[in-house]
C-alpha cells in the first residue's frame, strides 16, 4: 500500500477519513470449527447491466454444504492493508435461498458476518454491493482505502473483488468460479484468468467466466470495466496492461504511457532476474475531487497488478512524476511482501488478523527501492536522490521515533501505533538505507540490501513463508552481526538513528540552506492548522515559507477564499490538496481575514523556499567514502 503521504496527512488532519475498529466479535460459540469435508468450488456472479443507485447485484452459489451451519463473511481488513475496511458495511438486501427457492432464517452477528443454519438446505445467497467511493467523505465512516475500494457506475466500475465477494468461514481455500456480466460496449481488464466470454442472443450484454483456485486470488486480482483507456507493452517478457479512467477525458493511457513504460524498463533493469509474473496490471482511476469522488490518494498492490487512485485536475508533469513514486513502490512489492513474506501474511486471516513485525521490510525497504532504483537508473540525479533522502528524514521527525518498528508492526491497527503507520515510508525507507550501506561497507562495496532481497527470495518464496519470529536471525545468518546489531538497537529497540554517521561513512554532510518547497508546507510540516471556529488559519511556520511572507500573510491569518471558493471545514481537504499541486507561473487569487480586515492577494505564483538542510559531499572526503557512495548509488 503507497500513499500520497502529503495528502493523507492532509485527510487526516482535516477529519476527512475518520478511523475505527469498532465490530462485535462472534460469539466463540457460534464459531464452526474446521470440517473435514471440503466443499467444492464456490460459483459467483456479479451483474454489471442492473446496476441501481451504485449498487450491483451479486449471487453466491456454494455447493452442498454437510454441516448445520455456516458463516458467510465479506473482509473485515485485507492484505496488504493496515486499517479497517469492514466490506459488510456495504451489503444490502442480504438474503438466503434454499434448493425449493424459498427464504431461509440467517443472523447477521456482526458487520461482516451473516450466520446461517440449516446449511444442508442452502442452495444459494443473494445481496446488493455499495460504491463505497460515494460515501469517503462521510464524517465518522469507516471505509477502505481507495484503492481497494469500489466504484459502481453505469460508465465505470473498479472491481475490488473483496467488495463484491465474500467467503464461507473455513472454506477460504476452495476454488471459485465467477461471472460478470456487463453491457456489451463496457471495456473490460483483469488480472484474473479468464475462462470464457459469451454474448448474449441479441448482442446487449457479454458474461465473462474467471477462475481463482482460492478465495486469495479472489482479493488478488482486481478488474476495471466500463469505459477507459486500455494500453499494452512489453517490458522483457512481462506484459504490462495500462487501465486509465479519467471521466473529464484530461488524461489517457497513451499520454502516460511512455512515462510508465520507462520507469518499468527501469526498474526491471534494476532488479535483474528477479521476477515473478508474466503480465503485470495498472489499473489507474483518477478522482474528479467532488463529494461522491475519493480521496484515499495513492495505491494498493497484488501480486500481479496495483491499483491507483489520483486526483484528474493534477498537471500532467505533477501526475506523471506522481506516477513514477508510486507504480514504482507498487511493482517493488513484487520482491517483498509477494515473493518474501511471513506466515501471517501467507495465511492471512480476513476477519482476525495478525500482523507481521515486519512492515520495515515490507513497505520500508520496498519504499527504499522505488526511490533508490531512480538514481541507479538516471532517472534522478543525485541532487534529487539526496533531496528526498532528507525529506523522509525530516517527516520522520515529526512522528514518535522511539517507537519500536517491530512493535508498531504487530499493532498497527490500534492506537498509538495507527497514528504512526505512515513512518513505514518514511524511517522505514531509512532504515533500508541504512542496512544498505552497512552490508555495502561490509562488503567493500560488493553486496548491498538488493543482493540481499535475491538471496531471501531464494530461499522463501511465493510459497514459503519465513517464521516471523526468526527472520532477523536468518538475515544476520546471511550478512553479518553490525546487521544484527542495527536490529537490536533501532528495529526492535527504540533508540533514533544517528543518520549523521550513516552519512559520514559515504562521504556526505548536511548543510543548512533555502530549499525548495510548496505553498502549503515547509519540510512537510503544514503551514495551514484548523481553527476551533470552523475556519483555517496559517500557523507559525508561514513565516518561513518565502512566497507566503512576501505577499504579506501572517500567522493566525484567516485563509477564507482561495479562486473563488469559500474555504470550510467540509472542503478543505479539496481546497488544500488543489492548493499543494500549485505550480510556479500560475495565477491565484486568495482572501485572508485579519482582525476583521479582509486582505486581497491577486499574484502569480513564484517558487516558494523555506530554510532547510541539505546532504552534501564533505570537502574532505576519502577516497574510500566516495567510491563507497558510488557503490551505495550506481552499485
Amino acid at each position: 500500500m503507497r500513499f500520497i503521504l502529503s495528502l493523507v496527512i492532509i485527510a487526516l488532519f482535516f477529519g476527512s477519513q475518520v478511523q475505527s475498529q469498532n465490530d462485535s466479535d462472534i460469539p466463540k460459540s457460534t464459531k464452526i470449527n474446521a470440517v473435514e469435508t471440503q466443499l467444492g468450488s464456490i460459483n459467483a456472479s456479479i451483474d454489471l447491466t442492473n446496476i441501481v443507485d451504485d449498487k450491483a447485484p451479486v449471487t453466491i452459489d456454494p455447493e452442498a454444504f454437510k454441516q448445520d451451519t455456516v458463516i458467510y463473511r465479506l473482509p473485515k481488513v485485507i492484505p496488504g492493508t493496515y486499517k479497517i475496511s469492514d466490506f459488510g458495511a456495504f451489503i444490502d438486501d442480504f438474503k438466503a435461498f434454499d434448493i425449493h427457492g424459498e427464504e431461509m432464517d440467517f443472523t447477521k452477528t456482526d458487520t461482516n458476518s451473516w450466520l446461517i443454519p440449516n446449511a444442508t438446505e442452502l442452495d444459494k445467497i443473494s445481496y446488493w454491493v455499495n460504491d463505497t467511493y460515494d460515501v469517503e467523505n462521510t464524517p465518522g465512516l469507516i471505509t477502505p482505502f481507495s484503492p481497494s475500494g469500489t466504484n459502481i457506475e453505469a460508465e465505470n466500475v473498479v472491481l475490488n473483488l473483496p467488495g463484491f465477494i465474500g467467503y464461507f468461514q473455513d472454506f477460504e481455500s476452495n476454488q471459485y468460479h465467477l461471472d460478470v456480466t456487463s453491457p456489451s460496449d463496457f471495456k473490460n481488464s483483469s488480472a484474473l484468468q479468464i475462462v470464457n466470454s459469451s454474448m448474449s442472443e441479441d448482442g446487449s450484454e457479454i458474461t465473462t467466466n474467471y477462475y481463482a483456485p482460492r478465495y486469495f486470488d479472489i482479493t488478488d486480482n482486481p478488474a476495471m470495466y466500463g469505459n477507459f483507456d486500455i494500453e499494452e507493452f512489453q517490458i522483457g517478457d512481462i506484459k504490462i496492461v495500462f487501465s486509465v479512467y479519467s471521466p473529464n477525458g484530461i488524461h489517457s493511457a497513451k499520454d502516460l504511457k511512455e512515462t510508465i513504460y520507462k520507469m518499468m524498463e527501469a526498474q526491471k533493469t534494476y532488479l535483474g532476474d528477479i521476477n515473478s509474473t508474466a503480465r503485470y496490471d495498472i489499473f489507474l482511476y483518477l478522482s474528479e475531487m467532488d463529494e461522491t469522488s475519493p480521496t484515499g490518494f495513492g495505491a494498493l498492490e497484488h501480486h500481479t497488478s496495483t491499483v491507483v487512485v489520483m486526483p484528474e485536475q493534477m498537471p500532467f508533469d505533477a501526475l506523471a512524476t506522481s506516477l513514477i513514486d508510486i507504480v514504482s513502490h507498487e511493482f517493488f512489492h513484487i520482491v517483498t511482501p509477494l515473493t518474501i513474506h511471513s506466515e501471517d501474511i501467507h495465511y492471512f486471516d480476513y476477519y482476525e488478523p495478525t500482523f507481521s513485525k515486519h512492515l520495515w521490510l515490507y513497505e520500508g525497504v520496498t519504499e527504499y527501492f522505488a526511490t533508490l532504483f531512480q538514481i541507479d537508473q538516471g532517472l534522478v540525479t543525485e541532487d534529487e536522490f539526496l533531496t528526498t533522502i532528507m525529506e523522509k528524514i525530516q517527516t520522520a521527525s515529526g512522528l514518535d521515533d522511539t517507537m519500536s518498528f517491530t512493535e508498531m508492526s504487530e499493532n498497527v491497527l490500534v492506537s498509538p501505533y495507527a497514528e504512526n503507520y505512515f513512518n513505514v515510508y518514511q524511517k522505514g525507507a531509512l532504515i533500508g538505507m541504512c542496512i544498505d550501506i552497512l552490508i555495502r561497507e561490509e562488503s567493500d562495496g560488493n553486496r548491498g540490501i538488493l543482493s540481499l532481497m535475491k538471496e531471501l527470495s531464494q530461499k522463501y518464496g511465493k510459497n514459503r513463508p519465513f517464521e516471523d519470529d526468526t527472520l532477523f536471525e536468518e538475515i544476520v545468518k546471511m550478512t553479518y552481526p553490525s546487521i544484527g546489531d542495527f536490529f537490536e538497537t533501532h528495529v526492535i529497540g527504540n533508540t533514533p538513528i544517528d543518520y549523521d554517521s550513516f552519512f559520514k561513512k559515504v562521504g556526505l554532510m548536511k548543510v543548512e540552506s533555502q530549499v525548495e518547497t510548496n505553498y502549503i508546507q515547509n519540510n512537510g510540516a503544514l503551514i495551514v492548522t484548523p481553527s476551533a471556529d470552523g475556519t483555517v488559519r496559517f500557523n507559525e511556520l508561514v513565516s518561513d515559507n518565502s512566497f507566503w511572507n512576501e505577499q504579506g500573510a501572517m500567522p493566525d491569518d484567516v485563509i477564507y477564499e482561495i479562486n473563488g471558493t469559500v474555504v470550510t471545514m467540509q472542503n478543505a481537504h479539496q481546497v488544500f490538496t488543489e492548493a499543494y499541486m500549485w505550480k510556479p507561473g500560475t495565477a491565484v487569487s486568495v482572501k485572508l481575514k485579519r482582525a476583521g480586515e479582509e486582505i486581497v492577494i491577486d499574484t502569480e505564483l513564484t517558487q516558494s523556499y523555506t530554510t532547510g538542510v541539505q546532504l552534501v559531499v564533505k570537502e574532505d572526503a576519502s577516497k574510500e567514502q566516495l567510491e563507497l557512495k558510488e557503490a551505495w548509488l550506481k552499485g
